[in-house]
């Protein structure tokens, strides 16, 4: 009788499912190249400006427009009004808005540049 009884229980044991497991947790929001969400949910707040300064201006743009920035601005940053031409040859000093600001890809970032021999 002992070993009927050990044996039924071996075998109810065998065919119950294990018990179900609670889903992971959600992953934390994170800075994805032009991509940040707002965190606790999906939905995306913006797009994070990277730091471009010090960066030859045509490699600035080139950064922007990968992480979504379209509506780029550029300014001589010495006043001298003077257009970037050949854009390699200036230097980023300054952006607007500034780098980590999580930013609609709709909005303008402007590039404040001057010549590498100013």
């Amino acid at each position: 009788m002992r070993k009927a009884l050990l044996a039924g229980l071996l075998v109810l044991a065998a065919c119950s499912s294990p018990p179900p497991q609670a889903p992971p947790p959600p992953l934390p929001a994170e800075a994805v190249i032009g991509q940040t969400v707002i965190p606790g949910t999906n939905a995306p707040s913006g797009h994070v400006v990277p730091d471009v300064i010090g960066k030859n201006h045509q490699e600035a743009q080139d950064t922007l427009q990968a992480s979504g920035f379209y509506k780029l601005r550029e300014e001589d940053a010495t006043g001298r009004d003077r257009s970037l031409i050949i854009d390699r040859n200036w230097v980023v000093v300054e952006q607007v808005p500034k780098a980590g600001t999580v930013l609609d890809p709709r909005e303008n970032v402007t590039l404040k540049s001057k010549k590498h021999s100013d």
